[in-house]
């Protein structure tokens, strides 16, 4: 039942625009289910959570496109360099994404908007999931945190998807 859980919690974390962290949630069962199972059953919540984004997004991104064709903008000199950088290696970016403490957001829509094939979109987000969730699982088994700390931790990283959700920023209209 807990890897049903952790499996759950992982695709509710991973889907569209999650709010929840699933960093504390990999922890804790790292030092129940053990190192692999738990890294494994996250993998694959977030892979099935990857799947799904895929087959919403990719085709409402293409039809908003569609209708904006004729009134293309310049996405800026940032936004050119991301989609560069992004084009000389989409596998190595998104895999290499889970290294860094940035969300995964930016990546899985440069993916989107770049038409990246969803193959090779799933098998690059199990690159970056496995291993990320391979020393979280472990941190949770090697370092057995009290749940009053796992709590804050929780609570930690779900300040800034609060600050987004309460409190959005004026409009600049």
């Amino acid at each position: 039942m807990q890897a049903v859980t952790l499996f759950a919690y992982a695709f509710v974390s991973n889907v569209a625009l999650a709010v929840l962290p699933h960093e504390p949630a990999v922890i804790w069962y790292g030092a129940r289910l053990g190192v692999w199972p738990t890294a494994l059953v996250a993998t694959a919540g977030t892979v099935a959570a990857a799947l799904v984004d895929h087959r919403i997004f990719v085709p409402l991104i293409r039809r908003a496109a569609a209708r904006r064709r004729s009134r293309a903008a310049d996405p800026g000199p940032a936004a050119r360099a991301w989609l560069q950088l992004f084009a000389r290696g989409p596998f190595a970016t998104i895999a290499l994404s889970g290294l860094t403490p940035l969300p995964f957001f930016p990546f899985k829509a440069l993916a989107f908007t770049t038409g990246y094939p969803l193959g090779r979109y799933l098998a690059a987000v199990t690159a970056r999931s496995l291993p990320r969730y391979l020393l979280l699982a472990w941190l949770g088994e090697a370092v057995r945190l009290p749940l009053w700390l796992m709590a804050t931790l929780f609570a930690l990283l779900l300040i800034p998807s609060l600050r987004i959700a309460l409190w959005p920023r004026p409009s600049a209209s």
